[in-house]
């Protein structure tokens, strides 16, 4: 008996003394390892221990995605993950390309429901006859009351189809129809033609998908035309897919040229990417359109065009977002998109803005400082940095919109005006000869001061701040009567305001009217007609020896002054390109 308690014994001591061996073996020769399991345990009882004991009950898949989403955003905002039920979302992003309507939609607080904003030309919305202003009522006899996520139940499986009930303004009783809906491809090009002075012009609006193909064929189109000089619109283009890019600075750049590297931690992430084909035109001068919503793929192609000086830049600096991400598969229909290394453009420079890994102490992240870039050269020697997105070779200061304008847009009063408009008016002239009256626009005022229009003036805001301080510092008594003429000066007058800021206010009320008849396309159109970065770049291009000049090493260097810091936006200058509402699309 003694004998068998001494072999248990001496077996227990073993197996304790081989569990403290791997347990210390396991911590100190594989501590990240370690780290990792530790932590994943302690979630998991954490969770285990919410779910018993939290004193009400738990949605799980809510609780832990929360948890989840705040784990990657602590990384960076393009690390995302995507469940089963949202994958088409991330396949949408990949291929610009989903089951639906063709139409963008936006949820209205006040009404409480769903309107069509923008139907798509020839896709399913518009081909049933769906109009900008239609009020969603019913899907398939189900009222939409008060739901906020229609676009899911509009999006689809391609080839189903369902019954729509609307309320049109104008119609005395709500119209049906029935959708099918469509492989909805969203517009590469929405636009290209062949300007003055034989000018080219395409606007590529995203690098999802496989845009280099009608970028190819409408290029070739204007060479048929006769352009001899190209502007590439990139404003606003988010980016897509890396290898499109390639694809198109490969049109006109020469075969075997590095377009961009990237680099990671493992050497799966890490890749040179070079142009594989005969170019269609390497001589044809070329004027790059960019602005702060130039993201991305974007960035790669006017990056590679201007460090191999085959490009003008034109705009203002580009978003700076150097990071690559690759879709991961996870368990249960699960993908995230992760992060997986920073790409590198020609020159070397990678254009990658924020540095989400050195944060500040309060958790936020700021842009790198102009101090802290380094200087890259061009192929042939000019000065380019890194560190804050690709930075135009001719800056064009953009014009500031007016606060009124904000809020109109916001209010929905530009778009409920052109509802109103199009009720009256059938037809209308081409995009290129249309205009807004002053009739047009008197009417448009009258319906703005019938609905008891409000907004905000910023200065009145400043002004009641500086009074406050003048009064806490002991100046108020001194300066009282000048205070007094400068509120006078500066008191809301909405007659005063609608006046001054017509010019703005027409182009966005004749661009809102213009897409109703003439969609994407006239929209662009209409706001050509007043470009200073596109009339920027036809100057530019339309002077041979100054679009040399631009592209060679340049006689003097003028070092920029350093120590200075690129703020961020300034969410109280509303800007062109910067003034817009976030709506669905279907």
């Amino acid at each position: 008996m003694k004998k068998i308690l001494k072999v248990r014994w001496i077996t227990t001591l073993l197996l304790v003394v081989v569990g403290v061996v791997v347990f210390f073996s396991f911590k100190s020769g594989d501590s990240r390892s370690f780290q990792i399991a530790k932590n994943l345990d302690i979630f998991n009882s954490i969770v285990k221990e919410l779910d018993m004991f939290y004193v009400d009950t738990l949605d799980p898949n809510k609780t832990i995605r929360e948890g989840i989403d705040a784990m990657l955003y602590s990384l960076d905002p393009y690390t995302e993950f995507y469940p089963e039920e949202d994958r088409s979302e991330l396949e949408q992003m990949l291929k610009a390309s989903y089951g639906g309507i063709g139409s963008i939609i936006r949820y209205e607080p006040k009404l409480k429901r769903t309107v069509i904003v923008e139907p798509y030309e020839n896709m399913p919305a518009a081909e049933v006859g769906l109009k900008a202003g239609d009020i969603l009522l019913e899907i398939d006899g189900k009222d939409l009351t008060g739901n906020t996520d229609v676009s899911k139940i509009l999006r689809g499986q391609v080839g189903t189809s369902f019954q729509l009930k609307v309320e049109r303004p104008g119609e005395a009783k709500p119209l049906d129809f029935t959708i099918v809906r469509k492989n909805i491809q969203l517009p590469f090009i929405p636009y290209y033609s062949k300007l003055d002075n034989n000018i080219g012009y395409i606007n590529l609006s995203t690098f999802s998908g496989n845009p280099s193909k009608e970028f190819k064929k409408a290029f070739l189109d204007l060479k048929k035309q006769g352009i001899t000089s190209l502007v590439i619109d990139l404003r606003n283009n988010g980016g897509g897919l890396l290898e499109e890019a390639v694809e198109i600075a490969n049109y006109f750049l020469p075969r075997g040229k590095t377009i961009v590297t990237t680099k990671g931690k493992i050497k799966q992430a890490s890749n040179t990417y070079k142009t594989l084909r005969e170019p269609l035109d390497t001589d044809i001068p070329i004027a790059v359109l960019v602005n702060s919503g130039t993201a991305s793929a974007s960035e790669i192609l006017a990056g590679a065009l201007q460090d191999y000086d085959r490009a003008v830049i034109v705009g203002n600096r580009t978003f700076g977002k150097g990071l690559v991400q690759v879709p991961r598969t996870l368990p249960y229909g699960g993908t995230m998109k992760v992060t997986t290394s920073k790409y590198y453009i020609p020159s070397g420079r990678c254009v990658q803005a924020i540095d989400y890994k050195h944060r500040n102490p309060d958790g936020s992240v700021g842009r790198i400082p102009d101090s802290l870039t380094t200087v890259f050269h061009t192929a042939v020697g000019r000065e380019v940095r890194d560190g804050g997105g690709v930075t135009p070779d001719v800056a064009v200061e953009q014009e500031k919109l007016p606060n009124i304008l904000f809020y109109l847009v916001n209010d929905n009063l530009i778009f409920n005006y052109a509802t109103q408009y199009c009720l009256k008016h059938p037809t209308i002239a081409s995009p290129e000869n249309f205009e807004v009256t002053d009739a047009d626009y008197a009417e448009f005022k009258e319906m703005v001061k019938k609905a008891d229009f409000k907004y905000d003036q910023q200065s009145e805001k400043i002004l009641k701040n500086l009074k406050e301080m003048a009064e806490f510092e002991g100046y108020m008594k001194d300066a009282s009567e000048e205070f007094k003429a400068l509120e006078q000066k500066l008191s809301h007058n909405l007659d005063r305001d609608l006046d001054y800021f017509a010019k703005d206010i027409k182009n966005m009320i004749a661009q809102d009217i213009i897409k109703r008849y003439y969609f994407q396309r006239g929209g662009i159109i209409q706001q050509l007609k007043d470009d200073d970065d596109l009339n920027e770049a036809v100057k530019v291009l339309g002077n041979s020896e100054e679009y040399k000049k631009m592209l060679s090493v340049p006689e003097t260097t003028v070092i920029k002054e350093k120590g200075k810091e690129t703020s961020l936006v300034n969410f109280n200058s509303y800007r062109k390109s910067s003034l817009m509402i976030f709506d669905y699309v279907v």
